[in-house]
């Protein structure tokens, strides 16, 4: 038996794991998904002073209060900071960090200088209040909303996408802890419609990595598929 716990990326909440939680489960493994602080049905805890720190501290409590160990840590887009940041804190309960189409920092950097193209989105938020949410990408048409094509599949995610506090977005990682680099990880991407201006960076030679051709919200549109290069972890 294998523990996986599922990080959501931004805006999301731990509900988009709904169709990959039951299959892991079903194949014999254990599985956390949980929702970060500030989204998803914890939006209620959401406030100016939410960060990427807070969400790596939700990751950090419920490795250590679960006593979790060998764990696979899966993070999908913006959580690429929140997992590396919380193999970071306790490398020895990390035993492969997979990177689900996700952003992939260095020591010192936000989600701003792994994606440029997220500034854009918080200086439009910045003119609006109360100036410290971000609303999440807009539908882009024909790649739907964050790749996400089927209406009633598209209307469901809609339903459960909330604001994130800005300071998510702008705290860079401090990676300290040589023991991070000798954790084994596997790059996901999603390869179908990837929207203009979104960079992925350079995967480590060392580094597993498979394609879902598929977009960016790739455990709604391919949970099986998914699913199924998870489980060969």
């Amino acid at each position: 038996m294998s523990t996986y716990v599922l990080v959501h990326g931004a805006w999301h909440g731990g509900q988009c794991w709904e169709r990959v939680v039951p299959l892991l489960a079903e194949a014999g493994h254990r599985v956390f998904a949980p929702s970060l602080t500030g989204l998803g049905d914890k939006a209620h805890l959401r406030g100016p002073e939410v960060r990427l720190d807070t969400h790596v501290d939700d990751i950090v409590s419920l490795l250590t209060e679960q006593d979790l160990t060998d764990v696979i840590l899966v993070g999908h887009s913006y959580a690429g900071l929140v997992i590396t940041s919380a193999a970071d804190r306790v490398p020895e309960r990390v035993g492969r960090l997979v990177y689900l189409d996700a952003m992939v920092p260095e020591d010192g950097e936000s989600a701003v200088d792994v994606q440029p193209m997220t500034q854009a989105l918080i200086d439009r938020a910045a003119e609006t209040e109360p100036g410290w949410l971000v609303p999440p990408m807009p539908e882009m048409p024909p790649m739907g909303l964050f790749g996400v094509t089927d209406p009633a599949d598209a209307a469901w995610l809609r339903e459960m996408l909330t604001d994130q506090p800005v300071g998510c977005f702008v705290q860079p990682v401090r990676l300290t802890d040589p023991a991070l680099r000798l954790i084994p990880q596997t790059h996901i991407h999603c390869v179908a419609g990837v929207p203009e201006g979104i960079e992925r960076r350079p995967v480590p030679a060392s580094a597993q990595v498979w394609e879902l051709p598929t977009g960016h919200d790739c455990m709604i549109t391919m949970p099986a598929e998914l699913t199924e290069l998870l489980l060969k972890l």
